[in-house]
């Protein structure tokens, strides 16, 4: 006999646990990577794909039907603006003169000696 409970918690917890993951890696990314375009991209993507994650887990676990609608229209809702603002920030950033760190620039750091 197979617990249908039981393989939805551990489903909802997989989802939970592994968007929470996404989000601390692209926490690191901001603190680590070198440059604003790197920076965004990690948050761009923390932000759409950890809190989707989040997101479907906690449909699994929700108590109703209506509940997890409303869930779902949110994730749809997140998953088509936050690449639209991610875009637009980097855009804007572009036309601004903001360029990216290349070659050389990258090697931060090191002695120049």
């Amino acid at each position: 006999m197979i617990d249908w409970l039981l393989l939805r918690d551990i489903a909802s917890w997989g989802l939970i646990l592994l968007g929470s993951a996404a989000v601390v890696t692209g926490a690191l990314g901001l603190v680590r990577f070198p440059d604003f375009y790197t920076r965004l991209h990690a948050a761009g993507v923390t932000d759409t794909a950890g809190a989707e994650l989040i997101i479907f887990g906690m449909m699994l676990q929700s108590p109703s039907w209506i509940v997890a609608a409303k869930l779902g229209f949110i994730a749809v809702f997140l998953g088509l603006t936050s690449p639209v603002a991610t875009h637009a920030i980097a855009h804007a950033a572009w036309m601004v003169g903001f360029r990216p760190m290349l070659g050389a620039d990258l090697h931060y750091g090191e002695d120049d000696e």
